[in-house]
């Protein structure tokens, strides 16, 4: 009979992928225009059809403002003075954020064509 591998929620394969392209991810909604973070996770989700769910963008954000790849800023949104912080992608940003799309696509067609090459792929365990 197969093994059922357990599922480590902190180190599964999609959260090591989402990990990994979310800096990408949130520099190009950025790129679009600056946004808050509420709406950063709602367009993520609402694009990948609620596959793309990122809870934890702040440590994201953060660590692209300390690289100056974004920039922080308040507005007020109501008559009252409440405030929403946006952010927004700068010029060096941008230049990261075409580095990374060339890298990305050069990896993602390294890995398709580790696969097609393998031809021999089954989406079940192998059996022990």
């Amino acid at each position: 009979m197969g093994r059922t591998p357990t599922k480590d929620p902190a180190n599964s394969f999609e959260d090591y992928f989402k990990r990994a392209t979310s800096p990408m991810m949130t520099l190009l909604l950025l790129n679009e225009k600056p946004m808050y973070v509420y709406k950063l996770s709602q367009e993520l989700e609402r694009r990948s059809n609620s596959s793309y769910k990122m809870n934890f963008l702040y440590p994201v954000l953060y660590r692209l403002q300390q690289q100056g790849y974004v920039t922080e800023y308040s507005q007020e949104i109501t008559e009252s003075h409440r405030t929403r912080n946006y952010y927004a992608i700068t010029e060096q940003g941008k230049e990261y954020l075409k580095f990374m799309l060339v890298k990305y696509k050069e990896l993602l067609k390294a890995v398709d064509t580790i696969i097609d090459g393998n031809g021999n792929i089954e989406t079940a365990l192998p059996e022990d």
